[in-house]
């Protein structure tokens, strides 16, 4: 514990224990060893301020201390010790609220440190032993186990490496490494053992330039001006000229002294950091852990947000996002085959494909005789049949593609999509695209943050251009900046610092450098990315984006709050100066009328302690937003069904068109259909009574009707079939109608769920 901390907490308790001696030496029938109490619980106080406000104007600052000293002094020169020590206690207790604080949100945070390696495996003469991290040489040969980080930076030594580098660089799919390959230190082996080549000790590695540009990010940081120092640099003149106009006027010294007391700086003290640190405590109730009120005064006055991609704005990591099928095919049943085989892998994709089969509720098969080509894929059998699933590479070796492999490619390459082809006895039959996706919250916070007053939002990432620019347009994004390693992320800050208050949002560790520069450092902490956190002067503890736009509404009602408390506390004070300049006051008058000021003041900051945009009126119940929910995530697997029978129709033999299209009509009646009549009968009446604006119901019930008017032109064609002759335009209507329903539904739903988040309890 430093000497400033012990001599802060030292302060506190010595006002605290003069304070309360005092009060019982008066409830004794003692007020003379009352007056000595409470006179030496001030004098230590004046003592350490002084020496601090000595320090400050070397430094070249003036502020509210300077105020408080006044204060202090002039009350045990009048004789009213007692109102020395209440102005000895809030003050020495003031600085100490925010360092309880930022003590307490940085319980259990990680250090950036801790996640580096301190040993590596280093590979010499056939023999392996672990050595500190320190002694590797450049040139050498270390093995990175399974799921072990990279120590240092090299090359791949081994045939093959599968790296996680998305906590480096922001790209999301793991990346196949081959023999002769950079590796980053920091970097996840997300794959089998492998050897690596160290190209540059631990001193020089890629890990060790993001620590150090963290260090000396926060060490290089502009100090920061508190809230009350700004307006202490008015008042304080102020109170010294009435003080002075007071005794020159009337002659009396105790007139000025008068004024002093009357000036009693609580509102400037007290007044900010107790409605900052409401603030903070406020967003501790919403996973919002902000280090003190100082950061969650950086972040009422933010202008700009820029944000990470990976994991931040996306969830990070692969998702399935189709299955692309051969004609005829069935899209379940590939799906089956290729998780069932999957499951033998330990590769990070296979993990994703595994995962989204047993999510739709498929039944998978144990595989037998697997093999397993690194960076390629793996084959085995499954219920006799022999399966092979990886890399277009691996299956698809013929000059010509047929159309639906190149529809999947063509796919894939738009959604910038990683694609394993899936293949039964040495036959293609479908395609799994996987890639990273938005979050399903991501729309929401970043509508949040405009009605928050953020004029401007930036995304920048390690990722690749393509994929970049495919998200920042889903978000109507002011800019994106793609391919930026961590200092380049660090210099897109600076610039924007240049203009406007900047804050920076992430996740990983190539973001803790970012996250230490930008005025406001919020990181999204509830995967446990220890650097970001601990650079970052947010954390989100809960997997939720949109918590950025709540943090910073509660920030802007805090600052609002304390201003309200500076300003009416300096009105009121300024009133009972000039009324003590007059003679109205005497200073003891004059000092309980401030302390009621005070208390007023101290009372007003503390309403920041009550949540933001509190609503009056019935809401939705958690219940029932979950039982909402829950339908739409039913429905949006039928929505899938359709666009796999869409697709199906390309290829469709006129035998098998009328099946299709009969299917497809069946599932909008009995889901789409339904689901929209119960919503407009049952959920929208119960919006109607939570909603304050009951108009905007008028534009979704549009949309049912919409909808219903295609499900009744897709029942006429289904209709119709039996006497229609099967062409290529009756399928391109059929397709037509599938494909309006299937984009309409999923962009109500993804509306009617912005609704329930909103009024859900």
């Amino acid at each position: 514990m430093s000497f400033d901390r012990v001599l802060r907490w030292a302060l506190v308790a010595i006002a605290i224990a003069g304070l309360s001696a005092g009060i019982v030496a008066r409830a004794a029938g003692r007020p003379d060893l009352a007056d000595v109490a409470w006179a030496l619980g001030t004098g230590p106080v004046i003592a350490g301020l002084a020496v601090s406000i000595v320090q400050d104007l070397l430094r070249g600052r003036v502020g509210v201390d300077a105020i408080a000293l006044l204060s202090m002094s002039a009350a045990l020169a009048l004789g009213q010790p007692l109102a020395g020590a209440v102005v000895a206690l809030m003050y020495s207790g003031g600085n100490i609220l925010e360092e309880i604080a930022v003590a307490r949100a940085e319980h259990d945070l990680r250090s950036l440190v801790d996640r580096a390696p301190r040993q590596v495996h280093r590979k010499s003469s056939e023999r392996i032993e672990d050595i500190p991290i320190e002694e590797v040489g450049i040139g050498e040969e270390l093995l990175v186990h399974a799921g072990e980080i990279v120590p240092v930076d090299g090359v791949v030594a081994s045939a093959f490496a599968t790296i996680d580098e998305s906590a480096v660089t922001g790209e999301p799919i793991p990346a196949e490494k081959t023999r002769g390959s950079a590796v980053l230190s920091g970097s996840l082996n997300a794959g089998e053992t492998f050897q690596v080549t160290v190209t540059a000790p631990a001193s020089e590695s890629t890990y060790a330039g993001i620590v150090r540009m963290v260090t000396a990010a926060q060490t290089a940081r502009a100090p920061f001006v508190r809230l009350a120092d700004r307006y202490a640099l008015i008042f304080l003149p102020v109170t010294l000229v009435i003080s002075y106009v007071a005794w020159h006027i009337s002659g009396d010294v105790t007139r000025s002294l008068a004024v002093l007391v009357a000036a009693t700086p609580c509102p400037l003290i007290l007044a900010a950091p107790v409605a900052f640190i409401a603030g903070v405590a406020q967003a501790a109730r919403r996973g919002i852990l902000v280090k003190g009120g100082r950061a969650l005064e950086a972040l009422a006055r933010a202008h700009t947000v820029l944000f990470d991609k990976t994991g931040t704005l996306t969830v990070g990591g692969a998702r399935l996002l189709s299955v692309e099928v051969a004609p005829g095919e069935n899209p379940d049943e590939v799906l089956t085959l290729g998780a069932s085989l999957e499951q033998a892998s330990h590769h990070v994709l296979a993990k994703a494909v595994v995962a989204a089969a047993l999510a739709q509720g498929l039944k998978l098969k144990p595989p037998e005789h697997v093999k397993e080509t690194m960076g390629a894929g793996l084959s085995g059998q499954i219920d006799g049949r022999r399966v092979i699933a990886g890399s277009p590479e691996m299956l698809v070796s013929r000059a010509e593609l047929s159309p639906w492999e190149l529809r999947a490619i063509r796919r894939a390459s738009w959604r910038s999509a990683l694609i394993v082809f899936v293949a039964v006895d040495g036959r293609l039959v479908g395609a799994l695209l996987l890639a990273d996706e938005l979050r399903a919250d991501t729309p929401r916070a970043i509508r949040l943050l405009r009605d928050a007053g953020i004029a401007r939002m930036v995304m920048v990432t390690g990722d690749r251009a393509a994929a970049a620019q495919a998200v920042g347009a889903a978000l109507d994004l002011d800019a994106v900046l793609a391919d930026r390693v961590p200092s380049d992320k660090v210099e897109a800050v600076r610039s924007e610092q240049r203009l406007h208050p900047t804050i920076m949002v992430g996740d990983g560790i190539n973001d803790a450098p970012a996250l230490a520069v930008a005025d406001t450092g919020v990181a999204l902490g509830a995967r446990g990315a220890s650097a970001s956190s601990e650079a970052a002067d947010v954390v989100i503890l809960t997997d939720r984006l949109d918590r950025v736009g709540e943090a910073i509404v509660i920030a802007q009602r805090a600052r609002r709050i304390a201003l309200q408390s500076i300003f009416v506390g300096m009105g009121l004070s300024l009133a009972t100066m000039v009324a003590a300049s007059l003679g109205w006051l005497d200073p003891v008058p004059a000092a309980i009328v401030q302390e009621v000021i005070d208390v007023a003041v101290i009372l007003n900051a503390l309403r920041a302690l009550n949540p933001p945009l509190v609503r009056s009126g019935p809401r939705l119940t958690a219940e029932q937003g979950l039982t909402l929910h829950h339908d739409h995530q039913a429905l949006l697997e039928d929505l899938d069904r359709l666009r796999q029978i869409v697709d199906a129709l390309d290829d469709a033999v006129p035998e098998s068109v009328a099946g299709l299209i009969g299917e497809a009509h069946r599932l909008v009646q009995s889901s789409v259909v339904m689901h929209e009549r119960e919503d407009e009968d049952s959920v929208y009446p119960k919006l109607t009574e939570v909603l304050r604006d009951r108009h905007g119901l008028a534009a979704m019930s549009r949309a049912h009707r919409e909808i219903l008017h295609l499900a009744r032109l897709l029942a006429r064609i289904a209709e119709d079939l039996p006497s229609e002759k099967i062409d290529r335009y009756l399928i391109r209507d059929a397709q037509r109608v599938i494909e309006a329903i299937e984009t309409l539904v999923r962009m109500h739903t993804a509306q009617e769920e912005d609704i329930y988040e909103a009024v859900a309890a």
